[in-house]
């Protein structure tokens, strides 16, 4: 298929989700400590088997009471290599299926961990969780906002544990730094900056190898597109889209969704900040012309009701001279690196404490990200508590709106507002004149969720100077001018 063809049907794709179909409701499985949770695979392919299937067959084997029960996977090839490691690691003979909905159907599952194309994760997760199924889903965990709102309350309703893929919120780091920012260390919380560079020399993702097995007799294409589902429009098998899907926004978002999406859970993990109520995003494809529709420079900034702005800002085709991870206070900032931050005070004139210093935190560490965020995640369905898990769905929502927000907004050249209420809304001046009035009235500062610190570092002073403002009303100055 010729690239401008191929391009043409990817452009087509529209937005609409067809009605999910409705499953009965399974008996509540309440996992307990002693009773082993048989899980199924969906899509289980590069982060579906390498991470998934692999880190769990390894708790296993340490003893974990858990059993890889079953694998689906639309490609034939995949689905038995799967399966293939299962046996031979684990010792068991898991059941296989094409489509996942047999296996929800087929009752020999409790739980369930989706690696698909973010297309198709709203309608697995929902489909699951109606299953009465618990979900591990990789992040992103939607493809659209709306579809993130609906999980959660799919989610909700369901009593069902459900982790997001991003494995990083399982390292202590965020939760040390959390817990010092709300007892205000650095004082007013105002940003968060952030980023996910790359670089390669063939273009990003197009390292996922096709072969020649990938055809339309091995791979059911259809079900893949979801065309009957109105996940995406028909068209010509490709084995470019099937591999590298990532790069096309029928599929996927690119970095937003992809690298982004890590990022901007980890600091909504620490700083305890939810729904963005106001996006904005930007960049271009300014080197990687090799077909793709997703930009290889994009910047998101967003902002939080809480009053704390956020920025990721990264390239696909650089990563030598990446921006700081870091949160900043009026007092300070936190600069963060692996499992440790670094405390940077404001000077003293600002705290008015000559006695604060510089420091460096280093947490709990943490070298396996997908060994602890699994072990979460079998933990919470254990003890049948869905708030137990790092990366719920609340938190997933929040921050996969963030992202595709700012692909939206690079994409449509809009400003978005997001109420997850009522909504998503088009830009316009509210958000200044909000704090336009704030300023005018003399009002306090908001904080994020927790803050006990008072107003330590959320004030500031007026010089004597400042006795002499004020309009002039009738020739005359104002009181005390």
């Amino acid at each position: 298929m010729s690239e401008p063809s191929r391009r043409t049907f990817l452009k087509t794709a529209g937005a609409a989700v067809a009605a999910s179909q409705i499953y009965p409701t399974a008996p509540a499985s309440a996992a307990g400590a002693n009773e082993r949770i048989r899980i199924g695979f969906i899509g289980p392919g590069g982060r579906g088997f390498g991470a998934h299937v692999k880190t769990l067959a390894k708790h296993k084997n340490d003893g974990m009471n858990i059993e890889l029960a079953s694998v689906c996977d639309v490609w034939s090839v995949q689905r038995d290599k799967v399966a293939s490691y299962i046996k031979e690691t684990n010792g068991n003979e898991p059941s296989k299926f094409v489509d996942y909905r047999d296996m929800l159907a087929d009752g020999k599952v409790d739980a369930v961990a989706i690696g698909t194309p973010d297309h198709w994760h709203h309608k697995q997760i929902v489909d699951s969780l109606k299953a009465g199924k618990h979900v591990y889903c990789e992040k992103p965990m939607t493809k659209q906002v709306e579809e993130a709102l609906d999980v959660v309350k799919a989610w909700e309703a369901s009593g069902k544990v459900m982790q997001v893929g991003v494995q990083a919120t399982s390292q202590p780091v965020w939760t040390e730094a959390g817990d010092m920012l709300r007892a205000g260390k650095l004082g007013k919380v105002l940003m968060y900056q952030t980023e996910y560079n790359r670089n390669s020399w063939m273009g990003q993702w197009r390292d996922y190898a096709l072969t020649k097995d990938m055809t339309p007799q091995s791979i059911d294409w259809k079900r893949w597109l979801g065309t009957e589902e109105g996940l995406a429009p028909d068209m010509p098998f490709d084995r470019e889209v099937y591999k590298q899907w990532r790069r096309f926004w029928t599929f996927g978002s690119g970095m937003f969704t992809d690298l982004f999406v890590h990022r901007v859970t980890m600091m909504l993990k620490a700083t305890g900040l939810g729904y963005p109520a106001r996006v904005v995003g930007a960049g271009g494809i300014y080197l990687e012309y090799d077909g793709r529709d997703v930009p290889d420079v994009a910047t998101v900034a967003a902002d939080y009701p809480e009053g704390v702005h956020g920025l990721v800002s990264s390239t696909m085709c650089n990563q030598e001279t990446r921006i700081q991870q870091c949160i900043r206070g009026h007092f300070g900032s936190f600069v963060f690196s692996g499992d440790s931050f670094e405390f940077i005070p404001e000077r003293p004139q600002i705290t008015k404490d000559s006695k604060i210093k510089g420091e460096t935190f280093n947490a709990k560490p943490c070298p396996n990200h997908d060994v602890v965020h699994f072990k979460n995640w079998v933990d919470a369905m254990q003890a049948n508590d869905p708030r137990m898990v790092n990366n719920d769905p609340a938190l997933g929502a929040a921050a996969v709106s963030t992202v595709i927000l700012g692909a939206r907004s690079y994409r449509e050249g809009k400003v978005f507002h997001l109420d997850p209420k009522t909504g998503i809304g088009s830009g316009d001046g509210s958000w200044a004149k909000l704090w336009e009035k704030r300023s005018e009235q003399r009002g306090k500062p908001n904080h994020i969720p927790g803050w006990t610190a008072g107003d330590y570092g959320s004030t500031i002073e007026d010089q004597p100077h400042m006795s002499l403002a004020g309009p002039w009303v009738n020739g005359q100055p104002p009181q005390g001018g």
